[in-house]
């Protein structure tokens, strides 16, 4: 017998101006099953969950729960029929503890609190999802998988019955992501409906029962995962092959840009030796606490390195700050663009020349303005930034582009070895594929490119030697033709045998 949907979306549009958001998509969550949206940025998935949740209501369609036709007006409606949802960053009130956070949402608390019946009733959900939480600890000083685990007890305290999942895993280390999925694996034995949604495809199809996408507004495709191929799903999200996502021309010059020699920093990681060319990729691979990025913080001088040599262009240099980081022509990507990358509230312009900003100043210590915007609205065609105008505030922007006005920002500087650190971190594969060719088209120009990924694929399509680190120690470096998946993996996990071929290809190289 087929069991019927908890939540039917049917034939839904959304349309916000000019936009047209949704056009007649539909979507069906079943209990016990885990249900994955795909789709670019602008593909519609956040509209949609808007209209699950309440905050945005339908032009037309129908939202049917348990067959019955329903209006979600508002996010308390969404909880009181057992839909809830929980996003990348959790949304905490650090100075109450867990039990409080748990029970927060919930209406008609009354005056006084029962203190020892609260604890009692979080322990219990917190058991349910057989995690170990002192329910007294206040939210401040959790862990972002820990924050999550919180936010998914206080959907159950509710009686979730739909629980939305909006990029869970984007900030979560490989064992925190195993975690979350052990606690939704027992939520869909427990016969919640789950919508999951990420940019990461491994994780998708390791969890995921069956496949959704989105393009544009539109319902592309849905099927049972067994059916579906990330060939498939990458075709069906972008309009484009997997082939396309990497086009890698290799175009290293003899002049050696960068030379590192036993560099190291105390109590991070130490003994890493590297060159990179003119127009090289040398991509940078390692599980988690590998201390990839402690390497590039230290040759922008953000975390200086405490012994050790580095030199451009023959001239050994000490880099103690940004400052004289970029002086020498290094420029550094951050992963984290939200906090560290960009001014939000600031726009596209301000973003891309803040770095250079003299540049951009009269005798009289005055902005330019013009000189500003024509610089940044070059930038805005050369990387297609797709915004209206250069003045726009780059918190308004989709996750690629504000990547896209990142790396603008730092190709101002004109430097000559550009770290890219996570470089299209959270961003959808259309955006991933602009990245991937900027990368190639860099590169060709002469820049010499450290590229730091989780994305194995990402590195060795996109390398022409790939440095293996572990635990802060490098293991060895593999030329594009020695880097398999495998062994790279496995040097990253300290195996001999993939240690020496690293070593033998170094030698050999």
């Amino acid at each position: 017998m087929q069991v019927a949907p908890v939540l039917e979306m049917r034939d839904i549009s959304r349309r916000f101006g000019s936009t047209q958001a949704l056009a007649g998509v539909s979507l069906r969550l079943y209990p016990g099953e885990v249900h994955a949206l795909l789709g670019e940025n602008g593909a519609g998935k956040s509209t949609l969950i808007k209209i699950m949740t309440g905050v945005h209501q339908p032009d037309s369609g129908q939202i049917l729960l348990d067959g019955r036709p329903v209006r979600i007006g508002s996010t308390l409606e969404a909880q009181r029929l057992g839909i809830a949802a929980i996003y990348q960053e959790p949304l905490m009130y650090p100075d109450l503890n867990v039990a409080e956070n748990i029970f927060i949402a919930h209406a008609g608390r009354g005056p006084l609190v029962d203190w020892g019946k609260m604890y009692r009733e979080a322990e219990a959900i917190l058991n349910q999802l057989d995690v170990r939480l002192d329910v007294r600890q206040p939210a401040r000083g959790l862990s972002v998988a820990a924050q999550q685990t919180v936010e998914i007890a206080k959907a159950l305290s509710l009686q979730v019955r739909v629980l939305i999942m909006d990029e869970p895993t984007a900030a979560l280390s490989a064992h925190e992501v195993e975690q979350l999925f052990a606690i939704v694996r027992r939520l869909r034995a427990q016969g919640v409906a789950i919508l999951f949604i990420s940019h990461r495809l491994e994780e998708v199809f390791d969890i995921a029962d069956r496949i959704t996408v989105f393009r544009d507004g539109r319902l592309i495709s849905s099927a049972p995962r067994a059916d579906v191929t990330v060939e498939q799903a990458i075709r069906d999200m972008a309009g484009r092959s997997v082939e396309q996502l990497f086009p890698r021309r290799h175009t290293v010059r003899d002049e050696v840009l960068v030379q590192v020699r036993d560099l190291g920093r105390q109590g991070a990681f130490h003994g890493v030796s590297f060159e990179v060319r003119a127009g090289e990729v040398l991509g940078f691979a390692g599980l988690v606490g590998a201390r990839r990025t402690d390497v590039g913080l230290a040759l922008f001088g953000i975390a200086p390195a405490d012994h050790g040599t580095i030199t451009i262009a023959g001239q050994t240099v000490r880099i103690t700050n940004p400052r004289q980081a970029m002086r020498h022509g290094i420029a550094y990507v951050s992963e984290d663009r939200r906090g560290l990358g960009l001014s939000l509230p600031m726009s596209i312009a301000a973003n891309i020349t803040l770095p250079t900003l003299r540049r951009y100043l009269n005798p009289l210590g005055l902005l330019r303005r013009q000189t500003e915007l024509a610089t940044a609205e070059e930038f805005r065609r050369r990387l297609a930034i797709r915004a209206p105008s250069v003045e726009v505030e780059v918190g308004k922007l989709s996750g690629g582009n504000q990547q896209k006005v990142m790396l603008s920002k730092w190709l101002n500087t004109r430097p000559r070895l550009l770290i890219l650190d996570e470089p299209t971190r959270g961003i959808d594969v259309g955006a991933k594929a602009e990245v991937h060719q900027m990368i190639d088209d860099l590169a060709a120009e002469g820049i010499a490119i450290i590229l730091i990924s989780s994305d194995l694929p990402e590195v060795l399509a996109m390398s022409d030697r790939v440095l293996v680190m572990r635990e802060g120690r490098q293991m060895g470096i593999f030329t594009r033709h020695e880097a398999t998946q495998e062994r790279v993996l496995a040097a990253a996990m300290g195996q001999r045998d993939a240690v020496e071929t690293a070593r033998w290809a170094v030698s050999e190289g």
